[in-house]
């Protein structure tokens, strides 16, 4: 028989369990999206500001400023108000892995599933592959240049 203390113990380790999993989780995936979307504008040719900011990912400016401010903060990008937006080294490198883990999953999802991309789905996906993973799903589909979109997919250590 398991007493009420092993019972506590076990739901008590589960639980932490759990939440370990997923603490910071929703953040990290808000803070991947701002690095991906100032990475985007940046592709396209255009400044990042906090009005092309907030048109991209459909967020008031106000709600811009203040993500600009924190991520200015863990030094992932270099925001001075009325300034373009800035990649830092390592805000760089996140917003380039979340674009090519996108792209990639298009072109796995329309070239060798066969079915219609799902950017909600790809979105979703995106935050949670390791880099293991982006490396083996680019080898498989042989290190595809461009998405189904046209733009290119940058470049891992599996595609040297």
């Amino acid at each position: 028989m398991i007493s009420n203390a092993d019972d506590e113990q076990k739901t008590s380790k589960y639980t932490n369990e759990f939440e370990g999993l997923y603490v910071g989780t929703a953040e990290s995936e808000h803070v991947e999206m701002y690095l991906k979307a100032i990475w985007h504008i940046r592709e396209r040719g255009e400044e990042p500001k906090v009005s092309s900011i907030a048109k991209l990912l459909n967020i008031k400016q106000p709600s811009v400023v203040e993500m600009l401010r924190k991520l200015d903060s863990a030094k992932l990008v270099e925001y001075k108000k009325g300034s373009i937006v800035e990649l830092e080294r390592q805000g760089e490198q996140i917003g380039k892995q979340m674009i090519r883990n996108t792209r990639l999953l298009e072109v796995l999802m329309k070239d060798a599933l066969k079915i219609e991309i799902d950017e909600e789905m790809a979105c979703g996906i995106e935050h949670h592959m390791k880099n293991v993973f982006t490396d083996a799903l680019c080898t498989l589909l042989k290190h595809p240049r461009k998405c189904p979109h046209g733009f290119q997919i940058p470049k891992g250590k599996c595609c040297n």
